[in-house]
Order: C-alpha cells, then sequence, then structure tokens
C-alpha cells in the first residue's frame, strides 16, 4: 500500500495526538505512529505504510513501533499467505489495559506510605501533603473499580 491517502482533517488530528502525547512524556514518533493508526481508514497498518505516510526513517519506525509493542500499547496480526505484519491500536482491549495501568499508577501509594513512615517528624507540612496524596490514591484504588462497573451496567 505504502503511502496512505490522508485528508487534512486526518493529517491535522495526527499532528495534535503527537503533539499531546509528546506533552504527556511519549517520544514524539510514538504519538505520531499511534495517532495514524487511529485515524487511518484502515485500521491495521503494515510497516512500510506507516513509515512512507509519516515520512519517518525506517530505522525511527522500527524502533518506535518495537516500543510500542513492548509497552502493549500496539499489536500486530499477519495474513495468511503475506510475510508482513500488520500493525493496530489495542483499543479492543481498552478496559484491561486501563486497570493495569490504574493498578501500576497507584501502586505510587504504597511507596508514598513507606517514605512517609521514614521522613523526619519535623517537617509538618511536606509530611502533610504526602499524607494527602496517599490518601487520595487511596480512594481512587477503591474508586476506580466501582465507576467501571457502573459504566459496564450502563452500557447494558
Amino acid at each position: 500500500m505504502a503511502i496512505i491517502k490522508l485528508t487534512a482533517e486526518q493529517k491535522n488530528l495526527i499532528e495534535k495526538i503527537g503533539v499531546f502525547m509528546e506533552k504527556s512524556g511519549s517520544a514524539p514518533v510514538e504519538g505520531r505512529i499511534m495517532a495514524l493508526l487511529m485515524v487511518a481508514d484502515d485500521t491495521e497498518l503494515s510497516f512500510e505504510d506507516i513509515y512512507e505516510t509519516l515520512a519517518i526513517s525506517k530505522s525511527a519506525a522500527s524502533n518506535t513501533i518495537n516500543v510500542l509493542l513492548t509497552m502493549n500499547k500496539i499489536d500486530y496480526i499477519t495474513r495468511h499467505g503475506d510475510r508482513k505484519r500488520y500493525f493496530r491500536t489495542r483499543l479492543e482491549k481498552w478496559e484491561t489495559d486501563f486497570g493495569k495501568n490504574v493498578e501500576a499508577g497507584l501502586y505510587i501509594s504504597d511507596l508514598l506510605k513507606e517514605v512517609l513512615a521514614i521522613r523526619p517528624k519535623t517537617t509538618k507540612a511536606f509530611n502533610a501533603e504526602m499524607k494527602s496524596l496517599i490518601d487520595f490514591l487511596d480512594y481512587l484504588k477503591k474508586e476506580i473499580p466501582v465507576l467501571l462497573k457502573k459504566w459496564k451496567d450502563q452500557q447494558g
């Protein structure tokens, strides 16, 4: 397929999503590959489709795709009789991924509890802020599963 024809709106969205992801800590190419996989008409793109459409080097595409695969942000399929891999987002697995990401992100509260336990008692204001953050993270741990269940129930 090679270079994918994109509308001006699709190109604009790729840049917007890319910039957003970059500001969120992703490498610039990561965001653009993710965005391309979301906005392209075809939901499964070959390596060539990706690097040619985004006008990036094969090396940058390969390295970034490997990072995205390792981070479970994308996966791939193969097609019978075709040696190529076709990359796609993991949107169909968003609930599982969301749960794992939340759980991993909230694990920091356990670590912060250990930090707070060894903090000097003389830093009262700092310790109080850390305790407040720990309390909030613990609250999220309890409420996020409730929210997900509530959402699922509403979906029918």
